[in-house]
């Protein structure tokens, strides 16, 4: 992973994106698409052909749907065979063997696992593909009838393996259509070496803190040891995901696409609700607009909001993985935000600190659930972080890691707020236009000899 993170920035990135300037503009998008399908095809050669399937599967749907727009049932079974085709590839690859898996444990079944190897990012590329058809039926979108633009649309690298969720009818136009230009290509140099920086330096160190206390007994796990690795792996989350969708955006510019955002610093919320609404940005609007909406939203009264929630809550949570403790993991959401629709948002609203508080109580023992796999452990971190554990307060390991990874911890706390881009936002103009190339080229220098030196690069929304 870190030979090849090293060999895509120096060397494939830079062939890429001189290519892709150097040929006309009308073959830029086919440009793309080969290095799409190579760039996805490099580890699981095999997997490109799902990609392809899913590709024409989409785009002959769109047309489809587009043929009979004016016979809406028509158009509807179209979208209806779509979706289940769509889901039914999902489910296969990811969700296949945790079915069978369950359903043997009944007497007398037996179903044979496949053990297939999940396809990098099929939920992510599944969900934007089926955002087209779906854009189309209602009207959000038009048909793309260019078969290389629309592939383009579903395997655009930048963004393909780790997200955002790129809707068709967000980047439609730019398909099409797109001026790229020296001051966009700066912005997105800079942008993705701000995600470069934010993976490499603060989600990779934090991240090693975690992995030194996630598998511990029940006689080792200390209440200042919990904490310390369910912070770390908060931040780690936080900086893996959200360095990774800086780099996807800046990768975009770069290309003169224009992504939306995925992150707006979500540990600063006061409520739940108000942390999905900063957390991965584009998978919430996704179920919001696809599932959630449709389901009927709020409009059907709190009864039928607070299961249309349930169900919202519930896919997200299998949406991350196929294990019944991502399933845990979305009720656990799914209760919470059930409780501020009912009643407990408006008391927050009069006391912004208790508020935040509860948020980031709530967020960080989620962390804990979303990365266990079983729940025996997840129950063994919450007896200790809540004072029921077996081993006490503190350890002698727990102070030596404090120290180890204390000013890493507080630099990511620090960086994971506004308060740093508030700070630089005040200084004089031409100090910020000054400080900006030495403070890039500084995190590159660093981050590159961290990828050089580290064998440590784990990129946790691959598995998704």
């Amino acid at each position: 992973m870190v030979f090849s993170s090293i060999l895509f920035m120096f060397i494939y990135l830079p062939i890429v994106l001189a290519v892709y300037y150097i040929v006309p503009s009308r073959w830029r998008n086919v440009w793309l698409f080969a290095v799409n399908l190579v760039f996805y095809g490099w580890g699981e050669p095999v997997y490109i052909f799902l990609m392809i399937f899913s590709i024409c599967l989409n785009y002959a749907s769109g047309l489809l749907i587009g043929k009979y727009a004016d016979e809406r049932k028509k158009a509807r079974r179209v979208l209806i065979v779509n979706t289940v085709l769509n889901l039914a590839m999902l489910f296969f690859f990811k969700y296949f063997d945790l079915a069978a898996e369950t359903l043997s444990a009944i007497p007398g079944v037996d179903i044979p696992t496949l053990g297939l190897t999940l396809p990098i990012g099929i939920s992510f590329y599944t969900f934007q593909s089926m955002s087209y058809p779906i854009d189309v039926y209602r009207g959000d979108g038009y048909v793309q009838k260019n078969f290389i633009k629309f592939g383009t649309f579903v395997a655009l690298f930048p963004q393909l393996i780790a997200g955002p969720i790129v809707r068709y009818k967000d980047i439609a136009r730019q398909l099409d259509e797109r001026h790229e230009n020296l001051d966009q290509f700066a912005q997105g140099v800079q942008r993705f070496i701000v995600g470069l920086g934010k993976k490499v330096l603060i989600a990779n160190n934090v991240g090693q803190l975690w992995d030194v206390y996630a598998n511990s007994s029940p006689g080792e796990l200390t209440f200042v040891g919990s904490w310390l690795a369910a912070i770390a792996f908060s931040l780690q989350i936080y900086f893996d995901f959200s360095g990774y969708s800086d780099m996807a955006i800046g990768l975009g510019k770069m290309l003169g696409f224009e992504f939306l955002e995925n992150f707006n610093y979500p540990y600063i919320s006061k409520s739940v609700t108000e942390f999905w609404r900063r957390w991965h940005i584009s998978l919430g609007t996704w179920f919001r607009d696809y599932v959630y909406f449709p389901l009927g939203g709020n409009r059907k009264g709190l009864p039928r909001q607070m299961l249309n929630l349930l169900i919202v809550w519930a896919l997200t949570g299998l949406w991350h993985g196929a294990s019944w403790t991502f399933l845990f993991w979305g009720l656990y959401y799914a209760f919470f935000l059930i409780l501020e629709k009912m009643f407990l948002l408006k008391q927050l609203k009069k006391v912004p600190a208790i508020g935040h508080i509860y948020t980031l109580l709530v967020a960080v023992s989620g962390w804990v659930i979303f990365q266990q796999t079983s729940v025996d452990q997840t129950l063994v971190f919450f007896r200790a972080m809540y004072g029921f554990g077996q081993a006490g307060f503190c350890a002698g390991r727990d102070l030596y890691y404090l120290a180890g990874f204390g000013a890493v911890l507080l630099i990511g706390c620090f960086a994971s707020l506004p308060v740093g881009r508030g700070i630089f936002r005040r200084l004089p103009e031409k100090l910020r236009a000054g400080l900006v190339p030495v403070l890039i080229l500084l995190v590159l220098v660093v981050s590159t000899a961290y990828l050089v030196d580290s064998t440590y690069n784990p990129f946790l929304y691959f598995r998704f």
